[in-house]
Protein backbone atom coordinates (compact mmCIF):
# COMPACT_ATOMS: atom_id res chain seq x y z
CA UNK A 1 0.00 0.00 0.00
CA UNK A 2 1.23 3.32 -1.05
CA UNK A 3 2.79 5.99 1.79
CA UNK A 4 1.16 8.86 0.93
CA UNK A 5 2.17 12.69 2.82
CA UNK A 6 -0.75 15.35 2.90
CA UNK A 7 -1.31 19.02 4.84
CA UNK A 8 -2.22 18.64 7.70
CA UNK A 9 -3.07 22.10 10.15
CA UNK A 10 -0.30 21.55 11.67
CA UNK A 11 2.50 20.50 8.83
CA UNK A 12 2.67 17.53 6.79
CA UNK A 13 1.28 14.11 7.76
CA UNK A 14 2.28 10.63 7.18
CA UNK A 15 -0.12 8.21 5.53
CA UNK A 16 -0.44 4.83 4.20
CA UNK A 17 -3.20 4.60 1.59
CA UNK A 18 -5.35 1.91 -0.54
CA UNK A 19 -7.18 3.20 -3.54
CA UNK A 20 -9.82 0.86 -5.04
CA UNK A 21 -10.28 0.09 -8.54
CA UNK A 22 -14.03 0.80 -8.71
CA UNK A 23 -14.59 4.63 -9.48
CA UNK A 24 -17.33 4.79 -6.53
CA UNK A 25 -15.92 2.84 -4.19
CA UNK A 26 -16.84 3.91 -0.47
CA UNK A 27 -14.14 5.70 1.67
CA UNK A 28 -12.91 4.72 4.90
CA UNK A 29 -10.60 6.51 7.47
CA UNK A 30 -8.90 4.65 10.13
CA UNK A 31 -8.00 6.28 13.41
CA UNK A 32 -4.89 5.14 15.66
CA UNK A 33 -4.90 4.29 19.56
CA UNK A 34 -3.54 7.24 22.24
CA UNK A 35 0.13 9.04 20.61
CA UNK A 36 1.22 9.75 24.27
CA UNK A 37 0.83 6.00 24.47
CA UNK A 38 2.46 4.68 21.85
CA UNK A 39 -0.46 4.59 19.13
CA UNK A 40 0.51 4.80 15.72
CA UNK A 41 -1.36 4.03 12.11
CA UNK A 42 0.54 0.86 12.74
CA UNK A 43 -1.24 -0.23 15.58
CA UNK A 44 -2.46 -4.34 14.81
CA UNK A 45 -6.19 -3.27 15.76
CA UNK A 46 -5.74 -0.26 13.20
CA UNK A 47 -3.82 -2.23 10.87
CA UNK A 48 -6.92 -4.71 11.10
CA UNK A 49 -9.58 -2.41 10.43
CA UNK A 50 -7.76 -1.22 7.85
CA UNK A 51 -7.65 -4.17 5.39
CA UNK A 52 -11.28 -5.43 6.84
CA UNK A 53 -12.26 -1.63 4.91
CA UNK A 54 -10.11 -2.93 2.53
CA UNK A 55 -10.93 -5.93 1.72
CA UNK A 56 -14.77 -4.77 1.66
CA UNK A 57 -13.79 -2.74 -1.60
CA UNK A 58 -13.62 0.37 -0.19
CA UNK A 59 -10.45 3.26 0.01
CA UNK A 60 -8.89 3.14 2.81
CA UNK A 61 -6.99 5.75 4.83
CA UNK A 62 -4.73 5.22 7.83
CA UNK A 63 -2.01 8.01 8.98
CA UNK A 64 0.11 9.49 11.48
CA UNK A 65 -1.74 11.80 13.82
CA UNK A 66 0.64 14.83 14.60
CA UNK A 67 4.06 14.46 16.47
CA UNK A 68 3.61 10.56 16.07
CA UNK A 69 6.02 8.93 13.34
CA UNK A 70 7.07 11.19 10.34
CA UNK A 71 3.92 13.56 10.90
CA UNK A 72 4.82 16.78 12.04
CA UNK A 73 3.13 18.62 14.57
CA UNK A 74 3.01 17.68 18.48
CA UNK A 75 0.11 16.60 20.29
CA UNK A 76 -3.09 18.43 21.59
CA UNK A 77 -5.14 16.69 24.07
CA UNK A 78 -7.42 16.01 20.79
CA UNK A 79 -8.35 18.97 19.34
CA UNK A 80 -5.82 19.34 16.96
CA UNK A 81 -6.00 15.66 16.35
CA UNK A 82 -9.64 16.42 15.12
CA UNK A 83 -8.19 18.77 12.85
CA UNK A 84 -5.89 16.23 11.45
CA UNK A 85 -8.56 13.93 11.21
CA UNK A 86 -10.44 16.21 8.93
CA UNK A 87 -8.27 17.20 6.67
CA UNK A 88 -7.34 13.53 6.23
CA UNK A 89 -11.13 12.92 5.09
CA UNK A 90 -10.86 16.27 2.59
CA UNK A 91 -7.22 14.46 1.40
CA UNK A 92 -9.60 11.32 0.21
CA UNK A 93 -12.53 12.97 -0.49
CA UNK A 94 -10.38 14.94 -3.36
CA UNK A 95 -8.97 11.43 -4.36
CA UNK A 96 -12.61 10.18 -4.40
CA UNK A 97 -15.25 12.65 -5.55
CA UNK A 98 -17.91 9.81 -6.61
CA UNK A 99 -17.58 8.04 -3.45
CA UNK A 100 -20.29 6.42 -2.84
CA UNK A 101 -20.46 6.10 0.86
CA UNK A 102 -18.07 7.46 3.52
CA UNK A 103 -17.07 5.51 7.23
CA UNK A 104 -14.88 6.54 10.07
CA UNK A 105 -12.97 3.39 12.08
CA UNK A 106 -11.22 3.62 15.02
CA UNK A 107 -9.72 1.85 18.30
CA UNK A 108 -9.39 3.25 21.41
CA UNK A 109 -8.29 7.35 21.60
CA UNK A 110 -9.01 7.15 17.71
CA UNK A 111 -12.77 5.85 18.29
CA UNK A 112 -12.97 9.01 20.41
CA UNK A 113 -11.89 11.19 17.54
CA UNK A 114 -13.94 9.45 14.93
CA UNK A 115 -17.13 10.03 16.31
CA UNK A 116 -16.06 13.37 17.19
CA UNK A 117 -15.72 13.58 13.16
CA UNK A 118 -19.24 11.86 12.90
CA UNK A 119 -21.00 14.71 14.12
CA UNK A 120 -19.27 17.16 12.20
CA UNK A 121 -19.17 15.27 8.91
CA UNK A 122 -22.44 14.73 7.56
CA UNK A 123 -21.55 12.84 4.55
CA UNK A 124 -19.83 10.02 7.21
CA UNK A 125 -22.67 7.41 6.94
CA UNK A 126 -21.42 4.93 8.92
CA UNK A 127 -18.85 4.03 11.97
CA UNK A 128 -16.61 1.38 13.17
CA UNK A 129 -15.79 2.21 16.81
CA UNK A 130 -13.41 -0.67 18.69
CA UNK A 131 -12.62 0.07 22.71
CA UNK A 132 -14.22 3.51 22.85
CA UNK A 133 -12.84 4.84 25.78
CA UNK A 134 -15.87 5.69 27.65
CA UNK A 135 -14.44 5.91 31.08
CA UNK A 136 -11.80 8.11 29.93
CA UNK A 137 -13.44 10.72 27.97
CA UNK A 138 -17.08 12.37 27.60
CA UNK A 139 -18.97 11.39 24.60
CA UNK A 140 -21.96 13.21 25.47
CA UNK A 141 -21.65 15.42 22.06
CA UNK A 142 -23.45 12.26 20.55
CA UNK A 143 -27.02 14.17 21.04
CA UNK A 144 -28.21 12.87 18.74
CA UNK A 145 -25.50 10.54 16.92
CA UNK A 146 -26.33 11.14 13.45
CA UNK A 147 -25.20 7.37 12.21
CA UNK A 148 -25.54 3.88 12.64
CA UNK A 149 -22.37 1.80 13.21
CA UNK A 150 -20.69 -0.63 14.94
CA UNK A 151 -19.03 -0.98 18.82
CA UNK A 152 -16.97 -3.47 19.31
CA UNK A 153 -15.02 -4.01 22.90
CA UNK A 154 -13.44 -6.47 24.45
CA UNK A 155 -15.41 -8.30 27.36
CA UNK A 156 -12.22 -8.34 29.59
CA UNK A 157 -10.61 -4.87 29.16
CA UNK A 158 -8.62 -4.08 31.65
CA UNK A 159 -8.51 -0.50 30.59
CA UNK A 160 -12.22 0.43 29.85
CA UNK A 161 -14.61 -1.83 31.87
CA UNK A 162 -17.12 -3.51 29.41
CA UNK A 163 -20.29 -1.88 32.06
CA UNK A 164 -19.18 1.64 30.66
CA UNK A 165 -19.24 1.00 26.71
CA UNK A 166 -22.46 -1.58 26.81
CA UNK A 167 -24.11 2.07 28.89
CA UNK A 168 -22.82 4.13 25.81
CA UNK A 169 -23.98 1.74 23.07
CA UNK A 170 -27.50 1.43 25.29
CA UNK A 171 -27.67 4.76 25.11
CA UNK A 172 -27.02 5.41 21.11
CA UNK A 173 -29.34 2.73 20.46
CA UNK A 174 -32.23 4.28 22.31
CA UNK A 175 -31.72 7.77 20.14
CA UNK A 176 -34.46 7.59 16.71
CA UNK A 177 -33.40 5.90 13.93
CA UNK A 178 -30.08 4.77 15.01
CA UNK A 179 -29.28 1.22 15.03
CA UNK A 180 -26.12 0.22 17.06
CA UNK A 181 -24.38 -2.93 16.47
CA UNK A 182 -22.90 -3.67 19.66
CA UNK A 183 -20.92 -6.82 19.98
CA UNK A 184 -18.67 -8.36 22.93
CA UNK A 185 -15.27 -10.32 22.38
CA UNK A 186 -15.39 -12.78 25.28
CA UNK A 187 -11.91 -12.68 27.38
CA UNK A 188 -10.19 -9.98 25.10
CA UNK A 189 -8.50 -7.29 26.51
CA UNK A 190 -7.87 -3.30 25.05
CA UNK A 191 -5.18 -4.61 22.80
CA UNK A 192 -6.77 -7.78 21.36
CA UNK A 193 -3.34 -9.55 21.85
CA UNK A 194 -4.95 -12.45 20.90
CA UNK A 195 -8.17 -12.06 19.33
CA UNK A 196 -7.28 -9.92 16.54
CA UNK A 197 -8.48 -12.52 13.93
CA UNK A 198 -11.80 -12.48 15.95
CA UNK A 199 -12.01 -8.93 15.52
CA UNK A 200 -11.38 -8.65 11.89
CA UNK A 201 -13.96 -11.30 11.15
CA UNK A 202 -16.80 -9.61 13.08
CA UNK A 203 -15.95 -6.19 11.23
CA UNK A 204 -15.61 -7.66 8.30
CA UNK A 205 -19.62 -9.40 8.20
CA UNK A 206 -20.90 -6.11 9.56
CA UNK A 207 -19.59 -4.33 6.71
CA UNK A 208 -20.19 -6.72 3.99
CA UNK A 209 -24.15 -6.41 5.34
CA UNK A 210 -24.28 -2.68 6.01
CA UNK A 211 -22.43 -1.80 2.88
CA UNK A 212 -24.57 -4.33 0.82
CA UNK A 213 -27.86 -2.89 2.37
CA UNK A 214 -26.68 0.52 1.13
CA UNK A 215 -25.81 -0.34 -2.08
CA UNK A 216 -29.53 -1.93 -2.53
CA UNK A 217 -30.68 1.62 -1.57
CA UNK A 218 -29.28 3.25 -4.12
Amino acid sequence: MPEVIFNGPDGRLEGRYHHSSASNAPIALVLHPHPQFGGTMNNKVVYTLFHAFVQQGCSVLRFNFRGVGRSQGVYDHGQGELSDAAAALDWMQIYNPNAASCWIGGFSFGAWIGMQLLMRRPEISGFVSVSPPANMFDFAFLAPCPSSGLILHGAADELVPEADVAKLAARLSNQRDIRIDYRTIPGAGHFYDQETDKLAAIVKSYLRQALATAAAAD
